[in-house]
């Protein structure tokens, strides 16, 4: 089994990229973020590797991160994932936006990647939620504060400044992100019109 591997680049096809390996070319297939963030050909690149072994063929998936490698891995532990539809996730979302997204479930930005439709997207989140701050960091605050609009035991002003964002046609994800990012400088006992000013602030940032 391959692990690692370091070498020079070689050239790229539309999802992989040669990686020469003293003398030896290595097709290893990433997603487009990995692709776009490695360098161009003729310069050194490193990338943790995980293998995949069949009967007619051996591929090997190239990752900039262990983390991003554990995430690929445990995308396909949901039924109706494979390797190629895990790639496709990954590459509209980093690790860290990917927990958010999870843990706060957020369907619409994991439903973003080609090939996940918005009940592969309610899969995901249910299934893989409580596993998501094991593997990144999500922003806890942002998490508690889903939480509580979900279960409705947020204060009144946070709860009212959230609900004014989403009116202005914010999705509620992103807006419950403006408003536990400005909570953490807001006064304590803010008024709600503070919070919808200082999250619209945070929303245009």
């Amino acid at each position: 089994m391959i692990g690692k591997l370091k070498g020079i680049v070689d050239s790229y096809g539309e999802d992989f990229v040669i990686l020469d390996v003293q003398g030896v070319g290595y097709v290893v297939h990433c997603s487009a973020r990995t692709l776009q963030r490695l360098p161009k050909p003729g310069e050194a690149a490193e990338l943790a590797i995980d293998t995949h072994v069949r009967e007619d063929m051996i591929r090997l998936y190239g990752f900039r991160s262990d983390a991003e490698r554990e995430w690929f891995r445990l995308l396909q532990t949901v039924q109706g994932v494979g390797s190629k539809v895990a790639l496709a996730v990954l590459s509209v979302l980093e690790p860290g936006a990917l927990a958010t997204a999870l843990a706060t479930g957020d369907k619409g930005a994991i439903a973003r990647a080609p090939g996940v439709g918005p009940r592969l997207a309610a899969r995901l989140a249910a299934e893989l939620k409580d596993k998501a701050p094991a593997f990144s960091p999500a922003d806890p605050a942002l998490i508690a504060l889903t939480g509580a609009v979900e279960d409705r035991t947020a204060p009144p002003p946070v709860a009212d400044a959230i609900s004014a964002l989403v009116n202005l046609g914010y999705p509620q994800v992103q807006a419950s992100a403006a408003i536990a990012t400005v909570l953490k400088g807001a006064p304590e006992g803010a008024e709600a019109k503070v919070l919808i000013r200082l999250g619209l602030r945070e929303l245009a940032k």
